[in-house]
């Protein structure tokens, strides 16, 4: 009889790393772990890292040398990390602070269990490579009833763009699809437990090319597919690049009445020649035509987008033509961030802009961004929508749910219609919600 131990995770970064930590509790629950959030109760504390924000790792380290007051007042605790900084440092992360464990990259998470027979035998493993075999095949999916009604299913890995300023290729590896029916079987597994809303994801997530029975599949053959199951009532996906949303992809947007829309299209500037040194190999103006082709299918669809300012070489010219394509394509939500170096990425290298500038440019931008953003939801006052309720809200006798358009949206509503799809009468809106009152239960 396996002996009942408690996993603390804490998840950094991505929606991706929001799923590999379900499949990290997925791996070690034949072991004996459940998840706990008290990580005072826990007898493995494992960090799922990001290396995207300015000095991750640095970060992280800083997190476990909070964390050894843990080790100090429970000896026997073990301690891991995981994801895209265990992929990046490897060995150093257990130079550097040798309470941790074990080390695990981004790609070797199904090899969890055979590592912690390791940690009990003496070992501190560190495991980094890209293995040859599907990591998804070794883990089997918890039979547990979701506590959400929505779900991430990742159906890509890994980059192959290689754009100036990112490591993505480096610590998620080259790309790779999962096998169509794969997916098919996981999101049936999903929805068999309660989810009503999946969302599709990958660093490319639009570059998918899964093997299917009859050939390769693209990523709007496979949303066609998935939406053929009966129970699954909303389909998303995230994160798309410009160059790979072909006109498939954009057909179902018109055509698949489950894809909701909503669409994230990073595009990261507005100026030919900083798109040209971020190789990102596409132009602003190109940007702007699939906009137009994407509204053309979907005219109800809303944008996001991802920025970053004071990339190496940005002159306020080039600036400003970022702020002019976000000016025509007026985005229902972006992120913005200020360029920070990654060691290793071309960009790294090249002559930096200021800080004060960089600064005074991401707030004018966000200022813009806002407006547009608030304008947007401003739009949505009066109207009725259909909004999945998700879980309870912070006031006493409101759920929160998302709108079509991803709003979160907040109503007073009995804690039994978690999970339903409700209509909804949009009565407000405040800085990143919607608020409404229920007119019609599905």
């Amino acid at each position: 009889m396996t002996t009942e131990k408690k996993l603390y995770i804490k998840t950094y970064g991505c929606q991706m790393n929001v799923y590999d930590s379900e499949r990290i509790s997925d791996a070690l629950a034949p072991e004996g772990y459940s998840v706990t959030t008290d990580e005072n109760q826990a007898d493995l504390v494992l960090l799922n890292t990001c290396h995207i924000r300015e000095k991750a790792a640095e970060k992280i380290y800083s997190e476990l040398g909070r964390m050894k007051q843990l080790k100090l007042k429970k000896p026997e605790l073990k301690f891991g990390v995981a994801g895209c900084v265990a992929q990046a440092e490897g060995q150093e992360i257990i130079n550097r602070q040798p309470m941790v464990d074990l080390v695990v990259g981004s790609q070797a998470y199904h090899r969890l269990p055979e590592m912690m027979k390791n940690v009990d035998d003496g070992g501190k493993p560190v495991e980094i490579d890209f293995p040859t075999e599907d990591k998804f095949d070794h883990i089997k999916r918890s039979k547990a009833r979701r506590k959400l009604p929505s779900a991430f299913l990742t159906v890509q890995e890994g980059c192959d763009k290689f754009c100036a300023f990112c490591v993505v290729p480096y610590t998620r590896g080259a790309e790779v699809s999962r096998p169509a029916q794969k997916i098919i079987d996981e999101a049936k597994h999903l929805v068999d437990l309660g989810v009503v809303e999946i969302n599709l994801l990958g660093q490319n997530v639009n570059a998918y090319h899964g093997q299917g029975a009859d050939g390769e599949w693209t990523l709007a053959r496979l949303i066609r597919e998935l939406a053929k199951i009966d129970d699954l009532k909303r389909i998303r996906f995230t994160t798309s690049h410009p160059n790979d949303m072909d006109d498939d992809l954009i057909a179902a947007h018109g055509d698949t009445e489950k894809l909701m829309p909503y669409l994230h299209l990073p595009v990261q500037a507005g100026s030919n020649k900083i798109l040209k040194a971020m190789n990102r190999r596409h132009t602003a103006e190109g940007y702007l035509k699939l906009i137009d082709r994407i509204r053309a299918a979907r005219q109800d669809i809303t944008l996001s987008g991802d920025f970053i300012v004071g990339f190496p070489g940005e002159t306020e010219k080039d600036f400003q033509d970022t702020l002019d394509l976000c000016e025509q394509v007026r985005y229902g939500q972006a992120y913005s961030f200020k360029y920070s170096t990654r060691p290793g990425t071309p960009a790294a290298e090249l002559d930096q802009v200021e800080e004060a500038e960089k600064a005074d440019r991401l707030r004018r931008l966000q200022t813009m961004l806002t407006g547009h953003q608030m304008d947007f939801q401003l739009s949505m006052v009066g109207k009725v929508l259909p909004v999945l309720l998700e879980k309870p809200a912070r006031d006493p006798g409101q759920l929160v749910g998302k709108s079509e358009y991803l709003h979160a949206v907040h109503m007073d509503a009995k804690p039994e219609l978690v999970g339903k799809i409700v209509q909804a009468k949009v009565t407000r809106t405040e800085r990143n919600s919607l608020g409404a009152k229920i007119v019609n239960i599905s």
